[in-house]
């Protein structure tokens, strides 16, 4: 019998279901991963903004951790949003020297523009970006981040997401250290019903990862997967609505 990859999400819960916690979940269970959670935040939050967020202890987040590290074990983990300097540095502590792919995407603005990360939380991103197998910014995160220039620097490889580019098409670039930009394009898909994708690519990535794919496989797979999420999406919510995880076969 074949077993499912261990898939470890360290992120907030979105109480509208559409990102977070609740589309890392979806995401791996349908792409064949076993999903396991240690919840960070608590969020109050729709299609149309984020009402009200409150930080977990630092303590119970490592106690999530260990438990799901204890017994049933982990092939891979995905980062998420974090909620404070103090959890990002116990996930830091936590996860370190596991020896398993880990994909960091650096939660700072959610996709109706509610700022989920202060400062000095995003300062603390620096452990994390280190031990990352790979780090997904979106446009502003990489501006954040310091640009091209300061992910170079730093010597991490990550993907440089262009969704929340201007123009027709989306372009994504995969950077690692020592090698050529490897780049991907795509029409863009005209739709409001963008909540969650960050989430839910990061996800797919950490399964694909878990199951033993090469970095660059497994991001070409999860961002047809989130293409296809797209265009199923199921038209809920007044703002930016949630994915058609749902409809992805």
């Amino acid at each position: 019998m074949n077993q499912p990859p261990r898939i470890l999400s360290i992120a907030g819960s979105d109480s509208s279901g559409g990102a977070g916690i609740q589309a890392d979940i979806k995401t791996i269970t349908l792409l064949g991963g076993y999903a396991m959670t240690a919840i960070t935040a608590i969020t109050a939050q729709n299609s149309t903004g984020v009402t009200l967020a409150q930080a977990l202890s630092p303590e119970l987040v490592a106690a999530q951790i260990d438990a799901c590290l204890s017994d049933i074990g982990v092939d891979a983990i995905k980062i998420g949003m974090l909620g404070s300097a103090a959890v990002a540095h116990v996930v830091a502590d936590r996860i370190a020297g596991l020896g398993v792919p880990i994909v960091f995407d650096p939660v700072m603005i959610s996709t109706a523009g509610a700022v989920l990360a202060d400062a000095e939380t995003v300062a603390a991103f620096e452990r994390l970006m280190a031990i990352a197998s790979l780090t997904t910014p979106n446009v502003d995160e990489l501006v954040a981040l310091g640009g091209d220039a300061g992910l170079a620097a730093r010597n991490v490889a990550y993907l440089a997401k262009g969704g929340d580019a201007p123009g027709d098409m989306v372009v994504d670039r995969l950077v690692t250290p020592g090698s050529e930009p490897q780049v991907w394009t795509a029409p863009r898909i005209e739709t409001a019903h963008t909540h969650g994708t960050g989430c839910t690519l990061s996800s797919a990535i950490t399964t694909f990862l878990g199951q033993g794919a090469p970095l660059a496989d497994a991001i070409e797979d999860a961002r047809d997967f989130v293409r296809a999420a797209l265009l199923a999406a199921p038209g809920f919510g007044a703002g930016h609505g949630p994915l058609g995880h749902h409809a992805v076969r």
